[in-house]
């Protein structure tokens, strides 16, 4: 019987509770014709981290740069299974992972990769969504298009062969954000990618409104991600409205994240923190915000309850 080894790049800072399930749930798919190749890049302070990774029979590789890209680096070069696949330490590989990447993978020698589903959960592993994409595009120019329209493949939902990371490189470093969706625009842009309709991930969720920073850092990250990968790809699309309408729907999350937090912020009485979102929804979209504030909809009424507590609507007039 053939066993395959896939390596399993593990990024990790100061999660050790989270640690230890993720790398029990790439444990649990083992069996004897498939082998994973744990490498665990840590780049925390936390000494427990390694010695989770040494109970699981992971290589503990300390990184002393910042981000996840830095630490799935470190995973990434020393990999030397004929695959490589990815897991974040706060998520969880589900039963069927893996398994039917590597069937697509060997059934053609073409394919580079491999992206699947993920099923996004609440901090507690809850699933709070059906599993997604429930489809991919079969066609390389419709993936990438797609890909550049708002379609992020979670990376814990990736398998690619070892030779990609040869001649694709590493993860880009100077990106603290979303340099996994860079990674992966650079392996789908090459055309030859596949999608499994298979749930790959459990896929954690911070609660809406924690994390306004990150957010904030991600915005210009995922904008000069977005350049980067889309001007060569002006083809694809029919005129620079169509352009630009792909970008809206890539920024269009970070828009949603403030709006969402600013009327429930707003709700609790939160006015500095209801205020500081619609800051941030601004940052995101200057005019959108305008315009939602002048005629009043969800993110004007926050607005005003955080301005003017107390009051249900406006004066007579002042929409």
């Amino acid at each position: 019987m053939r066993t395959t080894q896939v390596s399993v790049i593990v990024p990790t800072c100061d999660r050790p509770k989270y640690l230890r399930q993720a790398l029990a749930s790439i444990r649990a798919l083992e069996t004897g014709a498939l082998k994973f190749e744990i490498l665990v890049g840590d780049n925390g302070k936390d000494p427990s981290s390694r010695a989770i990774a040494e109970e699981f029979g992971a290589i503990h590789m300390k990184v002393d740069r910042p981000g996840a890209g830095a630490a799935r680096n470190a995973g990434l070069k020393a990999a030397t299974g004929e695959f490589i696949a990815f897991l974040d330490d706060d998520d969880v590989w589900m039963a069927k992972n893996v398994v039917n990447h590597i069937a697509m993978l060997e059934a053609d020698p073409k394919l580079d990769g491999v992206f699947g589903q993920i099923v996004c959960t609440d901090m507690d592993l809850r699933p709070i969504m059906e599993p997604w994409p429930s489809s991919a595009p079969d066609n390389s120019d419709a993936l990438v298009k797609d890909m550049l329209s708002g379609y992020y493949p979670q990376l814990a939902g990736t398998v690619v062969r070892t030779r990609v990371r040869d001649e694709i490189g590493l993860f880009d470093e100077s990106l603290l954000g979303d340099q996994d969706w860079d990674w992966q625009l650079r392996v789908a842009r090459r055309r030859h990618v596949g999608f499994t309709p298979t749930q790959c991930v459990l896929f954690r969720q911070r609660p809406p409104g924690s994390f306004d920073k990150l957010r904030l850092r991600r915005l210009g990250f995922g904008r000069k991600v977005f350049f980067r990968h889309a001007v060569p790809e002006w083809r694809l699309w029919k005129s620079p409205f169509a352009f630009m309408g792909a970008y809206t729907k890539v920024v269009w999350q970070y828009f949603d994240y403030f709006t969402e937090a600013a009327i429930e912020r707003s709700e609790q009485g939160e006015r500095k923190a209801a205020l500081g979102a619609v800051a941030g929804a601004f940052r995101v979209f200057p005019l959108r915000t305008l315009y939602h504030l002048v005629v009043f909809k969800p993110l004007g009424r926050a607005t005003f309850r955080a301005i003017w507590p107390g009051r249900s609507k406006p004066r007579a007039g002042a929409a």
